[in-house]
């Protein structure tokens, strides 16, 4: 099947290849898919919508992302920059922390005051990608999202880290929870998944104290969830499109990987 025309796809030999743990190209939290706003308002309402975006296919780390968090007693929809900054880091870009964070350690390290604080926000998916060690040693990306759910909400930890020169850079992360046997299946090396929430449970999140919004952290039934394996393109961070989502055959894929070796 040939690549579609609205984007150009670079062959398999050009895409970066990665050590087996980085977070720039295997990590769950590395690539995701964000909704249209419009979708993103009628699953997930806030009191101040002041986010701007549209539709992604491929968002990476350190880019914008809309994040509802609670300011006052008001529910507001914020873009932050993914990947948290610690507040000691004064505005400094370069101690960029994960894009994601572990539910078990959220009360613990540099982020702790950032918990206790209630400083919880909310993600809106349209899904995710996860890369699966194949037995040749290739990395197979899969798409994942929920059944019947075209928008869903992950639960995430906000920063804020202000500069020397007062420049406020606001940030945020993932929580992760132990992945169901679906996933865990296909990314068997991290054994993580994003904190889920249900709709019922937004209000709950956001507003809650921190021993009850910890209860929230649970892990997403598999029956609730789809999968399947897509193009290696998404491991190039300059494709953005709806052709990324397309499933792809894997005995399909076997003859340009043989090739790209």
């Amino acid at each position: 099947m040939g690549a579609p025309p609205s984007i150009r796809l670079s062959p398999l030999a050009d895409i970066p290849a990665g050590p087996a743990r980085s977070y720039a190209w295997l990590a769950m939290s590395a690539r995701l898919v964000i909704p249209d706003r419009v979708d993103v308002e009628t699953d997930l309402s806030v009191d101040r919508p002041w986010w701007q975006f549209s539709v992604r296919y491929n968002i990476g780390a350190a880019e914008s992302i809309p994040v509802a968090r609670m300011h006052g007693r008001e529910s507001e929809g914020v873009m932050m920059s993914w990947g948290l900054i610690p507040a000691a880091a004064k505005g400094d870009v370069r101690r960029r922390g994960p894009g994601r964070l572990y539910a078990d350690y959220v009360g613990s390290g540099d982020f702790r005051t950032a918990w206790l604080h209630g400083q919880r926000g909310i993600v809106p998916l349209a899904g995710f990608y996860l890369w699966q060690r194949t037995a040749a040693g290739h990395r197979q990306p899969y798409y994942v999202r929920l059944v019947n759910r075209p928008v869903f909400g992950v639960a995430a930890l906000w920063e804020r880290s202000v500069s020397e020169e007062d420049e406020v850079i606001e940030s945020c992360a993932l929580l992760t929870v132990p992945a169901n046997p679906l996933l865990a299946e296909i990314d068997s090396d991290d054994g993580q998944m994003p904190a889920i929430l249900r709709r019922e449970e937004y209000d709950v999140w956001l507003r809650s104290r921190v021993a009850d919004a910890k209860e929230l952290l649970a892990t997403h039934p598999q029956t609730r969830m789809l999968c399947h394996p897509v193009g290696p393109y998404v491991n190039d961070p300059r494709l953005d499109g709806p052709e990324l989502l397309r499933p792809v055959s894997l005995e399909a894929l076997e003859p340009q990987r043989r090739q790209a070796t």
